[in-house]
């Protein structure tokens, strides 16, 4: 058989920028947060429930003194201008973080279908429990398992998925587009928190 060249060309639908988070990150986030769990006050000040779709026990939004000083605002900053440089081959001049906010969701919690405001956006796990339970559905061309973010663009096409499921790893960070739709499903069998940032 004579040998074919071949090349595998996407161009069409949303770019989806996948990085890990440094540890030294996602420890200063997580004593952040867990600073805040212990105050009631300012638990409530920064609270972002009634502003946020999600069925979960607690979304708060992150103080932009704390973005800098933990290393957050800076790495978002970085990953951002990569990105945009490797899609469009031009740099960003200009950057700013409208607002990033904390998920704390536990069993039976969700986050129904949505999208963010801004341009870029994205989606990354502080924490994830050992154990999501055994929740799964895999018949009728719907497949996922309990704790998955699961992204959304367009219609199911030959060839062409729509949908993309994340299982949660603590570290890894997600950058997307504002307008793609996603949620997050419920996860059973575990007492333990499932930490989003956004």
């Amino acid at each position: 058989m004579e040998k074919v060249n071949i090349e595998l060309i996407k161009i069409f639908g949303p770019s989806i920028l996948k990085v890990s988070i440094p540890q030294k990150i996602v420890n200063n986030l997580n004593n952040y947060i867990d600073k805040i769990i212990d105050d009631d006050e300012k638990s409530k000040k920064l609270d972002m429930g009634e502003r946020l779709v999600g069925d979960v026990t607690q979304e708060f939004e992150i103080e932009q003194k704390v973005m800098q000083e933990s290393g957050w605002g800076q790495f978002l900053s970085n990953c951002v201008s990569r990105w945009v440089e490797i899609e469009t081959k031009s740099k960003i001049t200009k950057f700013q973080i409208l607002k990033s906010w904390v998920v704390r969701q536990f069993e039976n919690e969700y986050n129904p279908t949505h999208w963010h405001s801004g341009h870029i956006s994205g989606a990354g796990f502080l924490k994830v429990p050992s154990n999501l339970g055994g929740h799964k559905q895999n018949k009728k061309g719907i497949s996922y398992k309990g704790g998955t973010l699961q992204l959304m663009h367009g219609s199911r096409m030959f060839l062409s998925h729509s949908t993309m499921n994340i299982v949660p790893k603590v570290g890894d960070f997600y950058f997307f587009p504002n307008y793609l739709m996603h949620h997050v499903y419920p996860f059973k069998d575990s007492n333990e928190e499932r930490r989003s940032i956004s």
